[in-house]
C-alpha cells in the first residue's frame, strides 16, 4: 500500500481492494477482469498520494536580502541557497514586515499582524490571537504531518505553544532570541531539554529527523532558523573564514557596531546555507525531491549595516532595505528552473499560495489579507491579474508606516522614492510626482483606517496551567519586578534578573490559570557561593508553596569561547532547576509572586525562569 495516503484514501484502498480481491474469488468468471481492474485501482489511489507534495519552509532571522552570494555578494559563498534560484523561482519583489514576530504572525495566518494581536517583539505582545487559523492548523487538516524546529516568536504558554497552533512536533525556542547558541537549554514539545551542539545544526538534525519518520503522511516542516539574529556565536568551523577578513563591499551608511559583527554574521550565513544543503541531500537521497516544495526567504532586513545591495534601511526600518526579503521557491515536478516573477509579493501571501500549489482546501476563522500567487510561481508574471499587477505592500513596525505600489515607496512620513531607480531612497520626489503621491496616501489610510490600533503595552494575562501540556514556562521576560532588581540586559526575550538583595523585592507575573490543579515549582537561578539555605515563596491568590535553595550554583559564562561580538546581549549562564514544592492554584486571574523569605547572603539568587509542572 502507499504510505502517504489520507485517511479517507487508505481506508478505501483497503475495502477497495478487498472488494476486488473477494469478487475474484467469488465469481470465477470475473476473475480475469478483477485481475486488470485491481492494479488500474491501485495505480489511481497511487496518484492521489502522489498529488499531495511535502513542504519544507526556511525562515532566517535577522539576514538581509544582501547577504546571500545570489544577490551580488562577494564576501561569502551560499551555494546551496543559490541552488534553489538555479533549480526553482526567484520573486524578485518579495517584502516582510521590519522586525521579527510581525513577518512570523503574517506568514502564519496570511493577515496583517496587528490583526492577529502582535503589536512587539516581546512580554506577551507577540502573541497570536487564539482564534486565529495558522498554517499549520491548514495542513494538518489536510492530512500532513506539521512540525517546526527553531524560533517560534508568536507565543509561549500553551495554547499560545506551537503544539496549540496546530504543529504536531516543536524543537527550539519560543522567545524572540536565545542567549546561547552551544548546547542550550531548548524546548522539545514543552519540556525543557539540554540542545546538542551549535543550535542551527542541532534543530536542522532534529527536523531531518522529523522528515524521515513522516513515512505515511505527506509533511509540513518549518524550520525558522534563529541566526544571524544576535548573539554573535558561530562555531570555529565558519568563524575562522572570516575573522581575518577585509570586507569589499560597504552598506550605505556606517556601521554602528564594530567589524567583527559584519564578519560574524557572514559566518552564521555559511552555516545556514551548509544546513539548508543537508535538508537538500536528506531530500534527494530519499527519493522526495521531485514531490517537495522548498521555500526560502528572510522574516526582515540585517541586524546592522552592511551590504545590501545599495537598498535603504536595514532591520527595524521600512524603507526598501528593511522589509525587502529574498524569496526562493524550488519544486522540481512544477516549477520550471531558473524562473523569475517580478509580481510584488509579501509574506501575507504565502499561506494561500501553498495551500493553492498543494491542492489544499483554505479555510480559515478570519478574513486573509494574503493572495494566492500560485498560478504566478508557476508560470511567472504572465499569470498576474490586473489586481495582482496593481496591488501595493503595505509595512508597519508599531508607529512607522510605508506603502510601495510597482513603481514608487511613500513613507508615512510624506517621502516618495521611485525605487527600481533610487534603492538607496536618496532623492525625494514627492512634489515632482504629487498625484502618484497623493493616491498611495489614500491607499495608506484606507489601510490603518481597517487595522486596530497599536497598544503600547500588551495587558493579556499569561495563561498557565493548560492540561493540553504538562509544562507552563514563565521567563522573565514575561515578569516585572519591584525594587532595585535589574534585567540582565534592556532586551527582555533572552533577560534574566539580577541585584536582588532586597527581601522586600519581588517578581510578578500577571497570569491567568486555565484550568484548577496542583502543580510541581521549579525555579532556573544562578546564585553566588553563600545561597545555600536561601528560602523562596511563590503564592497565587491564597495558595502559596515554599521552598529553599540548598546549593550553590556559580555558573561562568556560557557560549564565550565562540562570542564573536558583543552585542546588546546580556551574558548568559548555565541555570540550574531547583523545585520548590507543590502548590494547589485556583482557575482565577491574578498575580503570581516570587518572593524571598530569607537569605544568607547579600544576595537572593539570580533567576532566568520559572516551571510549572502539573501533577493533577
Amino acid at each position: 500500500m502507499p504510505q502517504n495516503l489520507p485517511d479517507y484514501f487508505r481506508a478505501n484502498y483497503v475495502s477497495g481492494g478487498a472488494f476486488f480481491y473477494t469478487a475474484s474469488l467469488a465469481m470465477p468468471k470475473i476473475n480475469f477482469t478483477c485481475s486488470l481492474l485491481l492494479p488500474l485501482f491501485l495505480s489511481f489511489l497511487t496518484s492521489l498520494q502522489a498529488e499531495k507534495p511535502n513542504i519544507v519552509v526556511f525562515l532566517t532571522d535577522d539576514q538581509g536580502w544582501g547577504d546571500l552570494s545570489l544577490h551580488g555578494n562577494q564576501d561569502l559563498k551560499t551555494p546551496r541557497i543559490d541552488s534553489l534560484s538555479r533549480d526553482g523561482l526567484v520573486m524578485e519583489r518579495f517584502y516582510v514586515q521590519p522586525v521579527c514576530s510581525p513577518t512570523r504572525a503574517e506568514f502564519l495566518t496570511a493577515r496583517y499582524h496587528s490583526r492577529s494581536g502582535v503589536s512587539g517583539v516581546s512580554q506577551g505582545a507577540e502573541r497570536l490571537n487564539l482564534d486565529e487559523t495558522t498554517i499549520a492548523n491548514v495542513f494538518s487538516d489536510a492530512g500532513y504531518r506539521t512540525g517546526a524546529f527553531g524560533k517560534w516568536h508568536n507565543g509561549m504558554q500553551y495554547p499560545y505553544h506551537p503544539l496549540g497552533r496546530g504543529f504536531d512536533e516543536f524543537y527550539g525556542f519560543c522567545s524572540g532570541h536565545w542567549g546561547n547558541y552551544v548546547d542550550p537549554w531548548l524546548d522539545h514539545n514543552g519540556n525543557m531539554v539540554k540542545g546538542e551542539g551549535f543550535i542551527v545544526d542541532d534543530t536542522v538534525s532534529k527536523a531531518i529527523e522529523f522528515m524521515k519518520t513522516s513515512e505515511g503522511k505527506p509533511f509540513f516542516t518549518y524550520i525558522p532558523i534563529p541566526t544571524p539574529h544576535s548573539p554573535m556565536i558561530v562555531p570555529d568551523k565558519y568563524w575562522n573564514r572570516f575573522k581575518d577578513k577585509k570586507l569589499t563591499q560597504q552598506p550605505t551608511k556606517e556601521p554602528k557596531f564594530g567589524p567583527n559583527h559584519a564578519l560574524a554574521a557572514l559566518a552564521m550565513c555559511e552555516n545556514i546555507d551548509d544546513n539548508v544543503g543537508r535538508v537538500l541531500d536528506y531530500l534527494e537521497e530519499s527519493g522526495q525531491e521531485e514531490n517537495t516544495i522548498v521555500l526560502y526567504f528572510c522574516d526582515n532586513g540585517p541586524n546592522g549595516w552592511r551590504w545590501n545591495g545599495g537598498m535603504a534601511g536595514k532591520k527595524g526600518r521600512h524603507e526598501e532595505g528593511g522589509v525587502r526579503s529574498p524569496l526562493l521557491v524550488r519544486w522540481p515536478e512544477k516549477i520550471p528552473a531558473g524562473s523569475l516573477a517580478r509580481t510584488l509579493s509579501s509574506g501575507l501571501d504565502l499561506l494561500p499560495t501553498l495551500a493553492g500549489l498543494a491542492g489544499v482546501e483554505l479555510t480559515t476563522n478570519n478574513p486573509i489579507d494574503g493572495k494566492d500567487l500560485s498560478s504566478v510561481f508557476l508560470q511567472g508574471d504572465k499569470a498576474a491579474t490586473p489586481e495582482l499587477q496593481e496591488r501595493i505592500i503595505f509595512n508597519q513596525w508599531r508607529a512607522k508606516t510605508s506603502i510601495r505600489n510597482d513603481r514608487f515607496r511613500l513613507m508615512g512620513e510624506g517621502m516618495l522614492y521611485e525605487i527600481d531607480r533610487d534603492l538607496g531612497q536618496l532623492r525625494d520626489l514627492s512634489e515632482i510626482y504629487p498625484q502618484h503621491k497623493a493616491q498611495l496616501q489614500e491607499q495608506l489610510d484606507n489601510i490603518m483606517s481597517q487595522l486596530p490600533p497599536q497598544p503600547k503595552e500588551d495587558e493579556r494575562p499569561f495563561l498557565i496551567g493548560d492540561p493540553g501540556m504538562e509544562y507552563t514556562q514563565l521567563p522573565i521576560r514575561d515578569a516585572t519586578a519591584t525594587g532595585e532588581i535589574q534585567r540582565s540586559s534592556r532586551h527582555p526575550n533572552s533577560s534574566y534578573f539580577l541585584n536582588w538583595k532586597n527581601e522586600k523585592d519581588e517578581i510578578h507575573w500577571n497570569a491567568e490559570l486555565a484550568k484548577a490543579g496542583t502543580f510541581e515549582v521549579i525555579v532556573f537561578y544562578d546564585s553566588g557561593p553563600d545561597v545555600a539555605g536561601t528560602k523562596l515563596a511563590l503564592t497565587f491568590q491564597d495558595a502559596e508553596v515554599i521552598g529553599t535553595i540548598t546549593e550553590p550554583n556559580e555558573s561562568p559564562i556560557v557560549s564565550e569561547t565562540y562570542l564573536r561580538y558583543q552585542a546588546n546581549e546580556g551574558p548568559e549562564k548555565d541555570f540550574k532547576p531547583v523545585s520548590l514544592g507543590e502548590i494547589t492554584l485556583p482557575k482565577e486571574k491574578g498575580t503570581l509572586r516570587l518572593r524571598a523569605l530569607s537569605k544568607p547572603g547579600e544576595e537572593v539568587a539570580e533567576v532566568r525562569q520559572l516551571l510549572l509542572r502539573r501533577i493533577r
